[in-house]
């Protein structure tokens, strides 16, 4: 019987006792770093009232936006998506990757996970 490799167990319960011993702010940006490492597969949709309008696919992340110089946030995000054209959550031919931008406060939206492609 093969015996447990004890130093990864001991390695695990200091990473949880780090991670718990940080605070929920600590714990949300450690959480966030491993997400854009490892990456997601974000589908970002944008409405005009009841009706999809736009929709980008294969999104990493989506970023809040910070002053140059005084470092605050601002009211809009941004990322890095492909442009889905015909909205069928896939690239097609011709379909490019794009940067875009929109208000927090103005553009209706829904990020979510693309739940047809891991």
């Amino acid at each position: 019987m093969k015996q447990p490799n004890m130093g990864r167990w001991w390695m695990l319960g200091l990473l949880l006792l780090f991670f718990l011993g940080c605070t929920q702010e600590t714990q949300n940006q450690l959480g966030r770093s491993i997400q854009n490492w490892t990456g997601t597969n974000g589908v970002l949709d944008i409405y005009a009232g009841e009706k999809l309008v736009k929709r980008f696919i294969k999104v990493e992340k989506l970023s809040t936006a910070y002053g140059t110089q005084d470092k605050t946030p601002r009211s809009y995000r941004f990322g890095y998506g492909y442009l889905d054209e015909n909205q069928n959550m896939k690239v097609d031919p011709g379909e490019k990757k794009v940067y875009f931008e929109f208000s927090d406060y103005s553009t209706p939206y829904i990020f979510y996970e693309n739940p047809d492609h891991g």
